[in-house]
C-alpha cells in the first residue's frame, strides 16, 4: 500500500537539519553507504538516500495500520519526549516517552500488572477511598502513582505486543530494540551516522538529536499512520453497508 501523502523533498529535509550527522571518528561503518560528505570534521547524510528509505517506511507503516495493526512511538531522550507524545496521542496510539520498561515486548504480563495497578489507583483516588490513609501514606501513593504513569501510561491500551514500532534513537533505546527483535517486531527508526542501520528493519538515515529533524520526521510518519487508521475506518464503513443490504 502507497503512501499517498506527498513525500519530502530533499530541500524539505535539509531545512529541518536532518543532513547533520555525527563527528567522522564516530561513524559506524555501516552507515557509510548513507554519507555523503564530511563538512567541518562532520559527517553528511545523504538526503537522496533518505527520502528512498522513507518511502519505504512510510508505506509500510500505511499498510499496518491499514490491515489493523498497532504501532508504538519510542523516543526517551529529551528532544524527542514531547513529540512522541503530542503525534502519539493525536492518533491515539501507544508510546513511552519517558522510560523503556525492561520486559515490555518479552514479559508483557508482568506489565500489564502495573497497568491494572495504575488503573487501580486512579479509579480509588477518584472515587474518594483515599480519604482514609495518612498525609504520609497518601503521599507514598501519589507518589507511586505519578511514576506508573511515566512507566506506562502510554502504553495503557496495549493489549498485546504491537505490530511495528517506530523508535527516534536506536542507540538510545538498546533494550527496546533487542526485546523487539526477539520478539519479531519490526522497527521503523531515525538512524544517524552512529549508529548500525541493520537493527532497523525500516532505518531512515537521518539527524536524531536535533529538535525540527525529529520533529519532521515524527511528522510523517504520524501522517503515514493516520492515512492508515482513514484507510482501515473506510473499509470498515464499505464492510458495514454491505452487511445493511
Amino acid at each position: 500500500m502507497k503512501f499517498m501523502a506527498k513525500l519530502p523533498t530533499t530541500l524539505d529535509l535539509f531545512k529541518a537539519g536532518a543532513h547533520f550527522g555525527h563527528r567522522k571518528d564516530r561513524c559506524h561503518p555501516k552507515m557509510k553507504p548513507y554519507i555523503y560528505t564530511i563538512r567541518n570534521t562532520v559527517h553528511i547524510i545523504d538526503l537522496e538516500k533518505t527520502v528512498e528509505r522513507l518511502k519505504k517506511a512510510l508505506e509500510f507503516i500505511t499498510k499496518t495500520v491499514a490491515e489493523g495493526g498497532t504501532i508504538l512511538f519510542l523516543g526517551t531522550k529529551p528532544q524527542a519526549r514531547d513529540i512522541i507524545k503530542k503525534y502519539a496521542r493525536e492518533l491515539n496510539i501507544p508510546y513511552v516517552a519517558q522510560r523503556w520498561l525492561g520486559g515490555t515486548f518479552t514479559n508483557f504480563s508482568v506489565v500489564s500488572q502495573k497497568i491494572k495497578k495504575l488503573e487501580k489507583l486512579e479509579k480509588e483516588k477518584k472515587e474518594g477511598e483515599w480519604g482514609k490513609y495518612t498525609k504520609k501514606e497518601t503521599l507514598n501513593l501519589e507518589r507511586e502513582l505519578d511514576k506508573l504513569k511515566k512507566v506506562v501510561g502510554g502504553i495503557r491500551e496495549l493489549t498485546g505486543l504491537p505490530q511495528a514500532i517506530y523508535i527516534v534513537d536506536l542507540g538510545q533505546e538498546k533494550t527496546a530494540v533487542r526485546e523487539a527483535r526477539r520478539k519479531n517486531i519490526p522497527i521503523v527508526a531515525i538512524v544517524d551516522t552512529n549508529t548500525n542501520p541493520e537493527l532497523a528493519d525500516f532505518p531512515i538515515p537521518a539527524n536524531d538529536d536535533g529538535i525540527k529533524s525529529i520533529e519532521f520526521i515524527t511528522g510523517l510518519v504520524a501522517e503515514a499512520a493516520k492515512e492508515g487508521q482513514r484507510t482501515k475506518a473506510k473499509g470498515v464503513e464499505v464492510k458495514e453497508n454491505k452487511n445493511k443490504k
